[in-house]
């Protein structure tokens, strides 16, 4: 996509929340043979809020510059959603995690994108 870099912030995350969650339930399907339902509580242990602001919590020391700023300016993005069910600081921080990989997704960066995406799957 050649006009990536005009995106807001939040489209960045659409974008972003669309790969993350892709990524975390082709991991969960290449695990044990499961239901439906099983399949979805497992994913929902990696694709929501908390474990997403974690994951950004964790690498903040290693992000580039760039990385930074596009991390720096989705945190600070009004936003007329909400979390269902997590606070504010929670929210901005996950929806600066997606804008990160949304960015990262849209810039051809795949290596550093599944670096962070195989650092969200982790149990720790």
């Amino acid at each position: 996509m050649e006009n990536f870099k005009q995106l807001s912030p939040l489209a960045l995350a659409f974008m972003g929340d669309a790969i993350h969650t892709a990524f975390v339930r082709e991991k969960v399907l290449a695990g044990t043979v499961n239901t439906i339902n099983n399949y979805h509580n497992l994913a929902k242990k990696f694709c929501n809020a908390q474990k997403q602001k974690e994951t950004l919590e964790a690498i903040s020391d290693t992000l580039t510059e760039e990385e930074q700023n596009i991390v720096r300016r989705a945190r600070n993005t009004h936003s007329k959603h909400s979390a269902k069910n997590f606070d504010e600081e929670t929210y901005k921080k996950a929806t600066a995690f997606e804008a990160l990989i949304g960015y990262l997704y849209l810039s051809d960066q795949n290596e550093r994108m599944l670096q962070i995406l195989t650092l969200s799957v982790s149990e720790n």
